[in-house]
């Protein structure tokens, strides 16, 4: 018998069906426990899970609940990225929203939040709208909306933050990501106003006076290939300044992408002082390095730009001790003619929702760097707790939302960009093996992903693509 209700979370009605019994995961990869799920809920864990599913099963039959063999397989809370570039509206050659979200729960994201770089620009309370409502009716995974900081990211007058915030898509994280708010007055006016509603702004530290015209990190390398350097001052000086300013206006500050061995040294200092400051690092800069540009291959020319070994060992530790404190994937797709052209004209940046948890596995996990547990608070946790999400990254607890994945970290596979749900083949990992897969995808109790297939979204719709 198949049980169907009806319950409301973050805006949007979910049908769920049939109660899920997953035996065998180890949570957070420490003890072994059946969870029991319906109603887009943990109901029971351990001994009590079985016997849940049994009593429904005897009262409604054996097609009452749908076992999930997971014996081998860590659960995890589903992964929250807070730094996505989804393309839509106006960039649809690029992504879409449906199928960034597709590519999402593959990774095992259970929310992204959507950067405002679109076209026309996310400044709007009806653009956010328009966003959160794709989101929505794709149903793969919660797709939040990052508001622009200033009009059309011109970086001159503010956008309309009050009316986002007020809006239906109620938006608390506002960046011109791909562009610094390099006015500190501007940027002082926008920390100051965001606090009367929660918010925080979300900096992309790049001063755009030391980085004209550059194409890579400024260092030997550059110097050998001839190429523009992006020298890392660029990054932590903008970071210093903000941090300040946060402390003058007693605001919050999110750190976007830190990739140099001075930032995580400025966020540190930051922190030590109580600062309100938070920082994120992606995949991509915890293992590729300036010495990936020799080749003059595009799909590594990114924003920030590789940086040296020295900086990616530094952003390994800081993540590990807590000065970093989530993963954002900065996923960031882009058309083909792109990324495969000659170095100067190529785009900047590269996909990564896919890949993400395998090259953090890599990095950080099996390198003894953090354990998983540590890996559900900087891919979950944390960056729930910061965009102020309370039903995503949830303990594996009774009664709590039931977002979770599972993973078998014994897996390896190739990375085949032309395999990806997401529309860009730009990811650097092409041809890399790489370690773990998301099995399972659980979004409010329903499998979208299972057995490393999309299955079926939260709105219904169905999908046979497979990672």
């Amino acid at each position: 018998m198949r049980q169907t209700t009806e319950t409301t979370e973050a805006g949007r009605t979910i049908r769920e069906e049939t109660p899920l019994l997953i035996s065998g995961s180890s949570l957070y990869g420490e003890e072994r426990a059946d969870l029991f799920i319906a109603e887009g809920r943990i109901r029971a864990l351990g001994p009590e899970a079985a016997a849940e599913a049994k009593r429904l099963m005897a009262e409604h039959g054996p097609d009452a609940v749908r076992r999930i063999d997971a014996e081998g397989l860590i659960a995890l809370p589903g992964m929250v990225d807070l730094h996505t570039h989804l393309r839509e509206p106006g960039r649809e050659d690029a992504e879409t929203v449906e199928s960034g979200s597709r590519a999402a729960a593959l990774g095992g994201f259970t929310a992204v939040h959507a950067m405002a770089n679109s076209s026309p620009v996310a400044d709007t309370a009806g653009v956010v709208e328009q966003v959160h409502r794709l989101g929505l009716e794709s149903g793969w995974t919660e797709v939040h909306p990052v508001g622009a900081v200033t009009v059309g990211l011109a970086g001159e007058q503010l956008a309309e933050l009050g009316a986002m915030a007020d809006s239906s898509a109620q938006v608390r994280m506002f960046s011109d990501d791909g562009i610094c708010v390099h006015n500190p007055v501007l940027m002082r006016r926008a920390l100051e106003y965001v606090k009367s509603f929660g918010g925080f702004i979300a900096q992309h530290a790049q001063e755009p006076l030391l980085t004209d015209g550059a194409q890579m990190n400024e260092g030997c390398v550059s110097a050998v290939l001839g190429l523009p350097g992006w020298p890392a001052v660029a990054e932590e000086a903008i970071i210093a300044r903000d941090v300040l300013l946060t402390q003058h206006v007693e605001s919050r500050l999110h750190v976007c992408h830190v990739s140099t061995k001075g930032s995580v040294e400025i966020v540190r200092w930051a922190k030590e002082r109580g600062i309100d400051v938070t920082a994120e690092v992606t995949p991509h800069h915890l293992i590729l390095t300036e010495e990936m540009v020799r080749s003059f291959n595009p799909v590594y020319k990114v924003n920030p730009p590789l940086r040296t070994a020295e900086d990616v060992h530094a952003l390994r530790e800081g993540l590990a001790d807590g000065t970093i404190d989530v993963i954002g994937t900065d996923h960031a797709p882009h058309p083909t003619q792109l990324k495969e052209c000659e170095w100067h004209q190529a785009a900047m940046g590269m996909t990564g929702l896919e890949t993400a948890l395998s090259v953090v596995q890599h990095t950080m996990v099996d390198t003894g760097l953090m354990d998983w547990r540590r890996f559900a608070e900087v891919s979950s946790v944390r960056p729930a707790e910061i965009a102020g999400h309370p039903h995503q990254g949830r303990p594996l607890a009774v009664g709590e939302p039931a977002h979770l994945i599972l993973v078998d970290p014994q897996a390896r596979r190739t990375v085949r960009p032309e395999e990806h749900a997401t529309k860009g083949r730009n990811s650097p990992f092409s041809g890399m093996e790489l370690p773990g897969q998301v099995r399972t995808t659980i979004l409010a109790g329903r499998a979208v992903v299972d057995e490393g297939a999309l299955q079926r979204s939260l709105t219904g719709r169905k999908a046979d693509h497979r990672a």
